[in-house]
């Protein structure tokens, strides 16, 4: 299934995302051929009733004042997306909604359950924008593209490469399979298995990978290469840094225990370091 219907994530607290940010998600909803919707995200700080507080520091006119200041940056932002999908003559809408700080992943993944594909812009290597990825990861059901503009931008040089990561697993299967519809319009696909890495993780074992691939007109390269010592994580991304990859297809790994979330290795560590775009599966 293409990626018709496509979400966006627009942070607007403590920092907004930034107009690059917005403006490399609309040159990828124009080259997967989809419309891009907007979701940009209010914060509710939710000040505690306190007498004291309010008497020596002033609690809830500090929280009024940063709310209002994150509706102000959601209005900009919203304001830039629409310009955006103008001058690329694409089809979209954006819509600003009101969340407590701590449930904006929660909203978000709601929200991207009824969509394609959802795009989160992380500003920082440890921005509350990676939790919120988490959370969409872990509850929404649908992939999930993570980038950093600067660093792992989105659509740097189009998606002239893709790199899959496969190890066999039910989640890279379906990475894999959500990844489908982006596959074609790479110039280059290559398949990268890490081995002595995980014990299903043999010689050979992406064979039946490529026929898969084939079978849906995909030509693709594969390469086996030995981990060294190195955490899965590191050699798929050097791996992926080395072929210039525009984008990395990866299965999310971990498991969610109510709103706390327990990160697989690999995953954990593309995360933390982002040098390359994501597209994540669970």
């Amino acid at each position: 299934m293409p990626f018709k219907d496509i979400l966006l994530y627009i942070d607007s607290y403590p920092e907004p995302v930034t107009p690059e940010a917005i403006d490399q998600a609309v040159r990828f909803a124009g080259a997967v051929g989809g419309d891009l919707s907007a979701l940009a995200v209010q914060v509710d700080l939710r000040a505690p009733s306190s007498w004291l507080a309010d008497h020596m520091i002033g609690l809830s006119g500090m929280c009024a004042e940063q709310e209002k200041k994150s509706l102000g940056y959601c209005e900009d932002r919203v304001r830039h997306f629409s310009e955006a999908l103008a001058k690329q003559k694409r089809k979209g809408q954006a819509q600003i909604i009101k969340a407590d700080m701590y449930r904006v992943g929660e909203h978000l993944a709601y929200h991207a359950r009824t969509r394609d594909l959802c795009l989160v812009p992380i500003m920082e290597r440890l921005g509350d924008e990676r939790s919120v990825a988490e959370s969409v990861i872990f509850g929404s059901g649908r992939p999930v593209v993570v980038y950093r503009p600067g660093a792992a931008n989105l659509m740097g040089r189009g998606l002239s490469t893709i790199v899959i990561a496969w190890d066999g697993s039910r989640a890279a299967a379906r990475a894999m399979a959500d990844a489908l519809p982006l596959l074609p319009k790479a110039r280059v696909v290559r398949l990268v298995t890490i081995l002595n890495d995980k014990p299903d993780a043999r010689v050979g074992m992406n064979e039946d990978a490529l026929r898969h691939l084939k079978a849906h007109g995909v030509e693709a390269l594969a390469d086996e290469i030995p981990s060294d010592g190195r955490k899965a994580g590191e050699a798929i991304a050097e791996y992926a840094i080395r072929h210039k990859s525009d984008l990395l297809v990866m299965g999310a790994y971990g498991r969610s225990r109510l709103r706390e979330f327990v990160l697989g290795g690999a995953t954990e560590y593309m995360l933390s370091d982002l040098r390359v775009p994501l597209f994540l599966s669970r």
